[in-house]
């Protein structure tokens, strides 16, 4: 049975309904995860006086409506970052139906396309993931970027296309060697991009890096995703985004403030070192300068303000997701448009 069998409504419901379900998860994963926590126990409580919540009052964004945004049993507002990621995971799954399923439909399998679903759910949702935990901590965890990029290069020969190139409908043995190894290969180049010239030559020249590890690592993952087009959009979209953002910051407020997690976290490792001696001091110290967040308290001016660039390339590799096609083709035009 192929895809274009079953009613469009079906389609979109369902992936929408799975979309909100993960949402909800993908809520406890940026709480949790950042603060090393489990992800499975203990089940989600109250934040106000930490009372087990009941199914019904779990339900993606409805329970929050129903609820008037504060929980039943002791009236603790929750707040509205909560139904707006489930939203968000709804939204995602409705927008890979439409730019990555329905295209398709008339040569997708039912079991192809929730294959192909889950793929880019699972990419989409750990990119949300990213850009929330980087604005609160300035950290992007290995378990979502090399993760994200593993399951990158797991899915590279069954994905319709790898980096724009089209594999054709062929699962041989050499169309998947080539697909993996074209994904690998444009992974190692995304890491090497940003590691390279900002992290390794910036550690050199200025004594610190100026770029954190976290964001090579995210460029890796475009690599193995979206090939070397997904890496140098990444950085381009990524950096005019995060440019304008900070722009909006200092227009409204007058400053770019880092995030508080950041601050509280700076001010514990200077405490750790004040109390520390000899070669555990020193050890400390090296790991602050060459901590590009933690090496010096952020500075509210535009050309020294620490911003979380994370945010920004993950919202770039969201747009990819979505418009990889209208994107590289108009790409493709500019090119041939700007060359003689």
């Amino acid at each position: 049975m192929l895809l274009s069998d079953l009613p469009p409504w079906f389609v979109i419901g369902t992936a929408v309904s799975v979309g909100l379900c993960f949402g909800s998860f993908l809520n406890v994963v940026i709480y949790r995860l950042p603060r090393d926590l489990n992800l499975a126990y203990p089940p989600s409580a109250c934040p106000g006086c930490s009372a087990p919540i009941a199914a019904y009052d779990n339900v993606p964004v409805l329970g929050w409506l129903l609820l008037r945004g504060k929980a039943r049993c002791c009236g603790t507002k929750i707040s509205m970052r909560y139904p707006a990621i489930e939203f968000l995971g709804g939204l995602l799954a409705w927008v890979i139906v439409e730019a990555r399923l329905m295209p398709l439909s008339g040569e997708l399998g039912v079991g192809g396309a929730v294959a192909t679903f889950a793929c880019y759910l699972a990419l989409g949702l750990g990119l949300i993931a990213l850009a929330f935990i980087d604005l609160e901590f300035m950290i992007l965890p290995d378990s979502l970027t090399l993760g994200g990029a593993l399951l990158g290069l797991l899915t590279a020969a069954y994905r319709p296309s790898v980096g724009g190139m089209s594999l054709g409908d062929s699962l041989d043995a050499a169309t998947a060697g080539f697909a993996v190894g074209w994904s690998a290969l444009s992974a190692v180049g995304g890491f090497l991009v940003v590691w390279l010239p900002f992290i390794w030559l910036h550690q050199k020249l200025r004594g610190h890096p100026g770029m954190g590890l976290g964001d090579a690592k995210l460029l890796l993952l475009a690599g193995a995703w979206f090939g070397p087009f997904g890496v140098f959009f990444a950085l381009f979209a990524g950096a005019l985004q995060g440019t304008l953002a900070a722009l909006v910051l200092l227009l409204v407020h007058g400053k770019v403030s880092e995030p508080a997690q950041v601050t509280a976290e700076r001010e514990e490792l200077a405490l750790l070192i004040e109390q520390a001696e000899g070669e555990e001091r020193t050890a400390l110290e090296r790991a602050r300068d060459e901590d590009p967040v933690l090496s010096a308290e952020a500075n509210s001016s535009f050309g020294k303000a620490h911003i979380a660039f994370g945010p920004f390339l993950s919202l770039a590799l969201l747009e990819l997701l979505v418009l990889e096609a209208p994107l590289r083709d108009g790409f493709t035009v500019w090119m041939n448009g700007a060359l003689p």
